[in-house]
Formats: structure tokens, sequence, C-alpha cells
């Protein structure tokens, strides 16, 4: 890139004040949240796959703002608070309202009740794991000390979009037709939702056995 259209690059991407184009971009992901939402319940032919596509977009935002922060060093005190907040509840409203269609998790017959009990304390411990590290990093906060993001948090958060991106896909096969496809998708869904539960656990631990030197201060 030459150095005129970084220029004007940097200029766009930095905007005004701490308003710039990042900020920006994860306060759209906090709206799409509520879309989302309404989407996921609205009933119509595909509503699904609809509500997957803000789902998807939302995502792709968290992607962008941060490279688009870090190029341009336009990392901002606004966008560290707002970032993992918007990732958050993102991710924690989806599973939480899919988890009031129990048919996303109880599509096998196989798993019967069990499947929703059982993706319910998944998503409780999620919920808990969350709750924790944010406690966790406000004490360390104010004692001066920074936690950084460990790699099973990283491996955890892809684990866990992956899982709902998959089982929105499946409830929306299955809405629109009853075919083997659908239950396919949703073993694999259930898989990736397993997985990422385990990794919240791992990153948890793994966060509090790290820095437990807070805990001791």
């Amino acid at each position: 890139m030459s150095e005129e259209k970084e220029s004007r690059a940097y200029k766009f991407a930095k905007g005004k004040g701490v308003m710039n184009l990042p900020n920006k971009l994860t306060i759209s992901r906090m709206v799409m949240i509520p879309i989302f939402i309404a989407l996921f319940y609205v009933q119509f032919t595909g509503h699904y796959f609809v509500a997957l596509a803000v789902f998807a977009i939302a995502c792709l935002t968290d992607l962008l703002d941060g490279k688009i922060a870090r190029k341009y060093n336009l990392v901002t005190n606004l966008g560290k608070f707002l970032d993992p907040i918007a990732d958050k509840v993102l991710v924690l409203s989806a599973l939480v309202v899919m988890l009031t269609k129990p048919e996303i998790f109880t599509e096998n017959a196989n798993f019967g009740n069990w499947a929703i009990i059982i993706a319910g304390c998944g998503v409780a411990l999620i919920l808990a794991r969350e709750i924790i590290v944010s406690g966790f990093r406000m004490v360390a906060a104010s004692t001066g000390m920074v936690i950084a993001a460990d790699i099973f948090g990283k491996y955890k958060t892809t684990a866990q979009d992956i899982a709902i991106v998959i089982l929105l896909i499946g409830a929306g096969v299955c809405e629109i037709c009853d075919h083997i496809a659908g239950t396919i998708i949703n073993y694999i869904g259930l898989g990736f939702f397993a997985i990422s539960v385990i990794l919240t656990v791992i990153s948890g631990i793994n966060y509090l056995v790290k820095n437990r030197e807070v805990l001791k201060a």
C-alpha cells in the first residue's frame, strides 16, 4: 500500500475522538444482538438462517475492530471496555435464547430430555466462567495488575461461535425439511458445544491458577 493510500485509510479509520471505526464496529455488534434475538423468535420460513446471518456479521465485526484498532493504533479505553462486553453478551445471548428452543439441543431422539439438561448446565458453566474471570480481572486491576487473555480463552470463544453457527444451521435445516442432514449437522453442533464447554472450564481454571497471586494479595 502506498503512503498516500495508507494515510487515507488511517484517516478513515481514525474518525473523530474515541468514536473511531473500531469502536463504531463494536457498538454495531451490540446493536445487532437484539436484532438477532428478534429474528430468532419471529416465525417465518428460514428465520433461523436469517438470525444466523446477523450472528455471523456480528462475529465478523469482532474480527475487524481488533485488527483495525491494532493496525492503525486506534486502541482506546472505550474500546477496551466495550469490546469484551459485546463479545460476551453476543455469545451468551445466543446460547440462552437457544435454550428456550429445546428442539435445537434435543433434535436427536437418542439423547432425549437429557440433552437440554446437559446443555443448560453447559451454558451455566460458560456464564459462570465469564462472571468469575471478569471479577478476577477487576480485582487484579485494583492492584495494578493486568491479566492478558490466554490461548485457551481464544480457543473457547472460537469453539462457542462455531457451535452456535452449526446448531443454528441444523435447526434451520430441520425446520424447513425433515432430512437426515439436519440431524447430522445437529450432532456436529452438539460436539462443538461440548468442546466449547470443556475449553471454557480449562480456560477458567488456567486463569485462576496462573494468576493466583491476585487472590493472595
